[in-house]
């Protein structure tokens, strides 16, 4: 936004030298003495001026994000509002974001049955217990969601059993894969491990078989095997649960290397666990598609339960690409499947920040929402990194530049809409300060050209810029852009349906043409006026009440334009009513009257001026 305005304003400067030194030419050939003539050219130059330009982009910023604040989204830099004004791209972390964030254990298995948690089968029950076991002690902090929701079920389905007690834990780490425990049961030592399908399978040789009451026994892993276990991870996953294998390996020592001892596993079981997307996420995914407003899901889960989290959302799943995937692939390649990919699973943080980064060098302009530390380097890395607030980790939340402090996705429509808004509000803005400008530089060319002189003097075109420049368009920035919107910030019940209307109501926009139109449309209907006034001025009256018709009808057809732009502002329109007062009593207060080279106008004067006024902003209307 701000080399726009650059560009903008390196455009105007020339044209308003350009109009100073028409002024001051035509006066001089006109015989004007040339101080005079100077005098006229330089005031018209220096009128012209948009002063409040560089303020214009602050000021909305920082309204929208005070804004936001009221929706629950915090900005922690104003400009951040500015790039939410361009969005095409959304990339959601799933857990936590777009679902409750809340896993619950729903199902263990084997390769033979599947059970609820709280079946009675000792099958299920050792295979809970085993699963715990690979937890982290559920006395101290747990800090992964799905450790809680594997010890929760544990002590609720389990518990009664043999002691347990641990020597040494694995935490789990992205990279890795899994976790792992290794503790003492009984008189032996016992390394239980919970992890990836991906990961853990490759590393079992043993499968622990069950045969209706006879005592269970290990066997060697056939390939049979191998490949019932994928089918049963894939049913698993297409029931949209995260799958975590289970397996343990017996040993008579501690290992000098624990790590290094998760291999030669048996295979015990599965566990699936539930994460439910959240209700108002389907509607802000349909609401970000209708506004072509791309989706992509980056997570961590199996390729199968990502793909049906996807379609319950509505996201495209005909291709399902893994880190694995990216891997392999060198830097064009991956660019070119990431670009057509909608749902990336089983990634890391290294290639959550690859997703983000080739989207952005296609020319993307890219969000990336999540709330966990494996985020992080993604979300500092999009163009606006979304933090969830609510059970989020503090590495999401310090990287992002807006955090939501409720995790309800309906605020991102909220956030979208404003930063959309707030471009049209500088367009706005901008239209009533240059535009308006440019319509008093060609009023007074013109009228220099008719007459000999500058139809106003320097401090009536003091007057003008200080009514009609700086107090109603920092009301243009400042003001909602709908109506809807003071109810968006407001009403945190308003529906997804509403806010998908306001940000279709919006359409992506910069600076560009419609811009410069405005900009026409306002220097057009702003010259007609002032000119048609003050020319019925010279032919009924003195040059000085001709002035002051013209002047009245110059500030009196900006201000109708200003409404235009923001007629749905309460505060548009106190600052023309306050502008319009002001000109009154400047007017028709002797003194005041005559240090601003103006006289009091009677009805036919304030007749001419705004049947003039009204004319040309009607015109202006039409022509929008």
């Amino acid at each position: 936004m701000q080399a726009q305005l650059r560009q903008l304003t390196e455009h105007a400067l020339p044209l308003t030298i350009a109009g100073g030194s028409a002024v001051t030419a035509l006066s001089w050939l006109r015989s004007r003495r040339l101080r005079e003539a100077i005098a006229g050219g330089v005031a018209v130059a220096t009128a012209a001026v948009p002063e409040g330009l560089p303020l214009v982009a602050t000021v909305a910023q920082l309204a929208a994000a005070r804004r936001l604040t009221r929706r629950g989204v915090l900005v922690r830099a104003s400009r951040t509002v500015e790039a939410l004004g361009r969005v095409d791209t959304i990339c959601f972390d799933k857990t936590g974001t777009l679902t409750h964030g809340r896993l619950e254990l729903s199902a263990v298995a084997d390769l033979v049955e599947q059970w609820s948690p709280d079946a009675d089968d000792p099958r299920s029950r050792y295979l809970l217990r085993e699963a715990a076991r690979a937890c982290p002690d559920p006395d101290g902090p747990v800090v992964h969601a799905t450790d809680r929701a594997v010890l929760d079920a544990a002590r609720e389905y389990a518990s009664g059993h043999d002691a347990w007690s641990a020597v040494e834990e694995i935490p789990f780490e992205s990279d890795r894969g899994y976790a792992a425990t290794l503790g003492r049961s009984a008189h032996r030592m016992r390394l239980v491990v919970k992890g990836a399908p991906e990961v853990v399978l490759s590393r079992c040789t043993r499968l622990r078989r069950t045969s209706g009451h006879a005592e269970p026994t290990d066997v060697p892993l056939t390939d049979a095997d191998r490949r019932r276990a994928d089918q049963v991870v894939e049913r698993l996953a297409d029931q949209g649960l995260r799958v975590l294998v289970v397996a343990r390996r017996e040993l008579r020592s501690k290992p000098d290397d624990v790590e290094g001892a998760v291999e030669q596993l048996t295979l015990v079981g599965f566990v699936g666990l539930a994460d439910t997307p959240r209700p108002q996420s389907r509607p802000v995914v349909d609401a970000l598609h209708e506004n072509d407003i791309s989706v992509r899901i980056i997570t961590g889960d199996h390729p199968v339960t990502a793909a049906a989290i996807a379609r319950q959302l509505g996201i495209d799943t005909e291709t399902v690409t893994t880190g694995t995937d990216l891997d392999k692939l060198d830097e064009n390649a991956r660019a070119a499947l990431i670009e057509r990919s909608t749902v990336f699973a089983r990634v890391g943080p290294r290639q959550k920040v690859q997703i983000v980064a080739a989207l952005q060098q296609a020319g993307r302009v890219v969000a990336m929402a999540g709330d966990g530390g494996n985020d992080a380097a993604a979300i500092r890395t999009a163009d606006i990194g979304i933090g969830i607030a609510a059970r989020g980790s503090t590495a999401a939340r310090n990287a992002a530049d807006l955090v939501l402090t409720d995790p309800d996705p309906l605020a991102l429509l909220a956030a979208l809409s404003e930063g959309r808004g707030m471009w049209q509000r500088i367009s706005d803005a901008v239209g009533v300060l240059v535009g308006g400008n440019a319509g008093e530089v060609a009023f007074t060319v013109l009228g220099t050209a008719l007459s000999g002189r500058a139809p106003l003097g320097t401090r009536q075109f003091l007057l003008v810029n200080m009514l009609t420049d700086m107090f109603p368009a920092m009301a243009v920035a400042l003001s909602p852009h709908g109506a809807s919107e003071a109810t968006a910030a407001d009403d945190d019940s308003m529906r997804a349906e509403d806010l998908a209307s306001e940000l279709a109501d919006r359409p992506p926009t910069d600076l560009g043409g419609g811009l410069l139109r405005a900009i026409a449309v306002r220097a057009g209907a702003t010259t007609l006026g002032a000119t048609a006034a003050w020319t019925i001025g010279r032919y009924t009256g003195t040059a000085r009440r001709a002035s002051t018709i013209g002047l009245v009808a110059l500030i009196g057809t900006q201000l109708g334009q200003t409404l235009l732009a923001g007629h749905r502002s309460p505060l548009v329109w106190a600052t023309t009513a306050a502008s319009g007062a002001v000109l009154f009593a400047v007017v028709m207060t002797p003194g005041v009257c005559t240090y601003f080279g103006c006289r009091p106008l009677g009805p036919v004067g304030w007749t001419i001026a705004g049947t003039s006024s009204a004319l040309a902003t009607g015109a202006g209307a039409l022509m929008r």
